[in-house]
């Protein structure tokens, strides 16, 4: 097995193994296609970093960092195709973002059953008027009742 290791992630020889990188604004379009049905999610190369999982040349997975007029850094559009669940192409894609985005604090709405899954990474829950104006925006619609919505605010300081 070909394995090199590049900013702390470990990269496999593509048709060996997962491979985990950041994608070119060019791609963005491969994982705009992945993420269709996903909420609707699209990247935009000026103010989004997008990471994917590969297996075989495709994309199996993907995390994206979106930065906002304020400044701040939303992570979401955390998504694994529906067949390749299961065997940690997530925790690799947001494993790539948190690493190569560790010079900024980051925030989220994450899943409530997925809290634990962020919390690997360094994110804690905080309240909902702690999250920068940006990424509050995403949930006025639930008119401060998260725990409806089934989603909860969470910010990783920055750092490794």
């Amino acid at each position: 097995m070909i394995t090199a290791v590049l900013s702390g992630i470990e990269i496999r020889a593509a048709g060996i193994g997962p491979v985990v990188r950041e994608l070119g604004s060019v791609e963005f379009s491969a994982a705009n296609e992945v993420w269709r049905d996903y909420h609707g999610t699209v990247g935009d190369p000026d103010r989004d970093r997008v990471f994917a999982v590969f297996l075989a040349g495709t994309i199996v997975s993907l995390a994206r960092c979106r930065r906002h007029p304020d400044g701040s850094m939303e992570v979401d559009g955390v998504f694994t195709s529906e067949t390749c669940r299961g065997r940690g192409y997530a925790r690799m894609a947001v494993n790539a973002l948190v690493v190569a985005c560790h010079n900024d604090d980051l925030f989220m709405y994450a899943v409530e059953s997925l809290a634990g899954f962020y919390a690997g990474f360094g994110f804690i829950s905080i309240p909902e008027r702690d999250l920068p104006s940006g990424t509050r925006e995403r949930y006025t619609w639930a008119a401060g009742n998260l725990e409806g919505a089934e989603v909860r605010p969470m910010r990783r300081r920055a750092g490794l």
